[in-house]
């Protein structure tokens, strides 16, 4: 409860009940990352009466991690709809001499191996974005992994971090507060949430890093069934207040086809995937 994830999920299942004219009930399943509900509607019936809301962490990292989730993210799962997305920040301190990505990156460049990053852990999305930026760029720099971004925030405030990859939401009120510099975001082009960052990309060509949620039925849901619930989820994506509620919390409206799930899964593998085996990166 109060995850992102939960969030989104909550806010949506208000408007896609008043679009189904039925209830939609929000049933949390913590633990092992997301395997353990993930799991409970890959087993659940195919009648479109249990679906899923999953994230890029869960859908796309999680198995080239984990070799042992008990499903198949492609065989055991039908796409119903690309909900929305949610870029992260690179934030630095404020006693950090950059100001600019550029500023950053050459910063970086001056001072090889003598910099760090933290992340909120381990093969993470923010680990993973900070080491796609690093392999893009061909800088180096130690990984600091924590668990959670509450305790690294603070050591980023005092200077004993030197960059952070963070999820918008999350470092939004630190940035306000004016505790911690905000470079970029690392959206394709200019987020609503925070329109005065430019994009990573402006810097470093073709960046781009987001967690996506993704909503799932079980393996074999009848075409019928994912034609109609993703009508109505596209229909609540386009409710200013649903829309409001979202950007409020970090989050950019996504919707189309269930298709677009598909090639988003697909996509996104393959640019973890290289991530992951370049940096040499596992849990173990």
């Amino acid at each position: 409860a109060g995850g992102a994830t939960d969030i989104v999920s909550r806010a949506v299942a208000q408007h896609l009940s008043t679009e189904l004219g039925q209830s939609v009930v929000v049933d949390n399943r913590a633990g092992a990352a997301g395997v353990i509900g993930s799991e409970a509607a890959a087993r659940a019936p195919a009648d479109g009466y249990t679906l899923v809301l999953t994230t890029s962490s869960t859908h796309t990292i999680g198995p080239l991690l984990n070799k042992n989730i008990p499903y198949s993210t492609t065989k055991d799962f039908t796409p119903v709809i690309y909900l929305a997305s949610s870029p992260q920040v690179v934030i630095v301190p404020l006693t950090s001499p950059a100001k600019t990505m550029q500023e950053l990156i050459d910063y970086v460049r001056q001072n090889p191996g003598k910099l760090n990053f933290g992340s909120a852990g381990t093969g993470g999305i923010p680990h993973l974005s900070s080491e796609r930026f690093l392999a893009m760029t061909g800088l180096k720099m130690t990984h600091v992994p924590y668990k959670g971004t509450a305790l690294a925030m603070p050591d980023l405030m005092a200077g004993r971090l030197d960059m952070m990859f963070d999820s918008i939401a999350s470092a939004l009120p630190h940035i306000r507060d004016g505790k911690v510099r905000a470079l970029a975001v690392t959206s394709p082009k200019r987020t609503a949430v925070a329109p005065t960052l430019p994009p990573l990309s402006d810097t470093v060509t073709g960046y781009e890093s987001l967690t996506w949620f993704g909503v799932f039925g079980p393996a074999n849901l009848p075409p019928a069934i994912v034609s109609k619930l993703n009508l109505a989820l596209n229909n609540a994506l386009k409710n200013p207040a649903l829309q409001e509620q979202l950007a409020k919390n970090g989050f950019e409206p996504a919707g189309g086809p269930a298709s677009t799930l598909a090639e988003k899964m697909v996509a996104e593998t393959a640019i973890w995937k290289k991530v992951i085996e370049d940096g040499k990166i596992s849990l173990d």
